[in-house]
């Protein structure tokens, strides 16, 4: 691509995401790294992203799958751009549409593919070695307690709590009607783990060959953790079925016993990835699953690009404080990366 095919100057790039998700976070990182910023923002949104001097310019879309147009990825692609992807590109697109975009995306998106199919994401968990939940083949074979998902960067909307197969019918036929899905057919059934949910938000330098683990964070999911607040007898009473839409995040500090697995995990997930889906999985993933009473990890996802839980740490984690001697958004560290790799000439590595 001629667009990489020499060293520039940082600060002839625009440093780009979609307007949504952590996009503050990743252009404020930008901007600290001496980017020109871009945000592609749904007109909708206008007034939300315009009280951020951080932000050079907004690229106004009637809604984000206006992406797809060749008009305007040639408009963006002429800005010199590198996009950063997060949940609302996936959420939003079809992996196999993301993998069409001209534009230079930071990562590798074909890995997105990976995270967007529940049999491939379950593949490069268990080729890593990890510990995961019991995958459910049928609603039939449902014997204890699951959590049955949907498919993609969801963001816990639409998970429900099924023990047997009239709980699972109840639950999907509420998401048929609410027309969240068309058939059972689009449900992942997964036993579900007793333990304490972590998000372990890592790093990963292709220049550096490291992985750096810059944060951890447990979300609020609405309304299961509203639910707690009702008296057990009242809840016995209801004819009701939470949810797992996420809403917000809150930081968390491990045991220090317990970092050095978390190590061994991710640069077994990154060595993993290498193999399956070269280039692999250069910049920000986050493991999401649970420690189990035993202190084991059990592992139910991965996020293949920098996850919202991230924001909490605009300023820096207790984890980034031990790596770094200055305030290390995920958002910023990607984009130190991108800086470096420029510098090296060594972009291709880290763009695809």
């Amino acid at each position: 691509m001629k667009l990489l095919s020499k060293i520039i100057d940082s600060n002839d790039y625009s440093v780009s995401t979609l307007g949504s998700h952590c996009s503050l976070q990743v252009l404020k990182g930008a901007k600290d790294e001496g980017f020109k910023t871009l945000l592609i923002c749904e007109k909708k949104r206008s007034s939300l992203y315009k009280r951020f001097k951080f932000i050079d310019e907004l690229f106004f879309l009637d809604n984000f799958h206006d992406l797809l147009s060749k008009d305007i990825q040639n408009k963006l692609i002429n800005k010199k751009i590198l996009l950063i992807p997060h949940g609302t590109l996936i959420s939003n697109l079809k992996y196999d549409e993301i993998e069409k975009i001209n534009i230079p995306i930071f990562g590798n998106k074909w890995i997105l593919r990976w995270e967007a199919d529940r049999e491939l994401k379950q593949k490069l968990m268990y080729d890593s070695n990890f510990n995961t939940p019991q995958q459910i083949k049928g609603k039939k074979e449902i014997k204890n307690l699951c959590i049955v998902k949907l498919h993609g960067a969801a963001g816990g909307k639409g998970y429900f709590l099924a023990w047997d197969e009239q709980s699972f019918d109840e639950g999907c036929r509420k998401l048929i009607e609410k027309k969240v899905i068309k058939t059972e057919n689009e449900l992942y059934i997964q036993e579900y783990v007793i333990g304490v949910p972590i998000f372990l938000q890592f790093f990963y330098s292709p220049l550096k060959n490291e992985v750096e683990l810059l944060g951890i964070d447990r979300r609020y999911e609405s309304d299961i953790d509203g639910i707690g607040r009702i008296p057990s007898q009242v809840q016995i009473k209801l004819d009701f079925n939470p949810t797992y839409n996420v809403i917000g995040n809150f930081p968390v500090v491990l045991r220090e016993s317990l970092l050095q697995e978390t190590f061994l995990m991710a640069e077994k997930f990154v060595e993993t990835s290498k193999k399956l889906v070269p280039p692999g999985i250069p910049g920000p993933f986050c493991l999401e699953g649970v420690y189990d009473r035993n202190g084991t990890f059990v592992t139910f996802e991965f996020s293949a690009r920098i996850v919202a839980g991230t924001n909490l740490f605009i300023n820096g984690s207790p984890y980034s404080d031990l790596l770094y001697e200055e305030p290390m958004s995920m958002g910023r560290r990607i984009c130190r990366e991108i800086k470096e790799a420029i510098r090296l000439d060594k972009l291709r590595e880290i763009i695809t």
